[in-house]
């Protein structure tokens, strides 16, 4: 262990702190993490943590996420420049806008989001949960925001409701073209090829299995196969790997590189533990409302 990470140790016992980190973590960030998954993940275990100091390895929207959740906790994002591109597409006005459309219909937002536009829609999701909530949503009409290329995916899960979309996306995902799919199949043709559901529809409709970022993990750990071409960012390639050595493992694109969740190392989170800065404060209006909509995925996503 490296003079760095004991330091990390050991400040996470003498402040009673957890350290979370998302799986798009650089994997030397997510080696001194006491958590490690998705966003759903992630929010569960904010939710059950103990502990008075959540370090939230990750992007604002995340860690928002474990301050409404634990709001009695302190939750510090180790660099307060980690935002999301897909979270900044939409805002409250733009939720309201489609609700007073759609007056009927039950507002879905995906957890890439900000706590702002959580506290105006129903009920919150991650991609793992998604199709499991939109099922057990008690609406026939459902507005999905921001991302289009996961509602659509969803909806084609879900063909007893109608579907609404925000024009939203992650570019990391969204700028994969299906040529590239063609490409890289015909230079690995044995390969199973693994997409996320935030790409584009033809590439998702192109790849052999479709999930989430820990539903891909599990995947190729459990599969059968030799090779996997996996469609989402780079350090899932990275991390299977590690985790998978008798596997060939290749990335879908070296360009799928999300910069923000490359921001965090460890030695920001080491000043974040030793300074307690960059607080996550939210309002008692954005607290509750998204509050609400985030109890709600625990629920219906269980």
């Amino acid at each position: 262990m490296t003079t760095l990470q004991d330091a990390v140790s050991r400040l996470k016992t003498e402040k009673n702190a957890m350290i979370l980190a998302h799986l798009y973590q650089d994997l030397a960030v997510q080696s001194v993490a006491d958590v490690v998954g998705d966003s759903f993940e992630m929010a569960r275990q904010a939710a059950l943590s103990p502990a008075d100091l959540l370090i939230v390895c990750g992007v604002t929207f995340m860690a928002e996420s474990a301050k409404i959740l634990s709001p009695d906790k302190t939750v510090l994002l180790p660099r307060y420049d980690a935002g999301c591109i897909m979270a900044d597409m939409i805002t409250p006005s733009d939720v309201l806008a489609l609700r007073a459309q759609y007056p009927n219909a039950a507002v879905m937002c995906y957890v890439n989001t900000s706590a702002a536009v959580k506290a105006v829609c129903d009920v919150c999701c991650t991609s793992s949960s998604a199709v499991k909530i939109a099922k057990k949503l008690d609406a026939d009409t459902i507005i999905f925001v921001p991302d289009r290329n996961l509602g659509g995916y969803v909806a084609a899960q879900v063909p007893e409701k109608q579907f609404v979309f925000f024009d939203g996306c992650c570019p990391i995902h969204d700028d994969v073209p299906l040529e590239r799919v063609h490409a890289i199949r015909a230079r690995y043709p044995d390969a199973c090829l693994l997409a996320h559901p935030e790409c584009k529809p033809e590439v998702a409709a192109a790849a052999d299995y479709v999930g989430s970022t820990s539903q891909m993990i599990n995947r190729v750990l459990e599969g059968k196969e030799q090779t996997y071409i996996v469609g989402t960012e780079v350090t899932i390639a990275e991390l299977l790997r590690e985790r998978a050595p008798e596997k060939t493992i290749y990335a879908l694109s070296p360009m799928m590189v999300c910069s923000n969740m490359r921001k965090t190392t460890v030695e920001d989170v080491l000043h974040a533990l030793e300074n307690e800065v960059h607080l996550i404060c939210l309002s008692e209006e954005e607290m509750t409302g998204a509050k609400a909509s985030l109890e709600k995925m625990i629920e219906l996503g269980k």
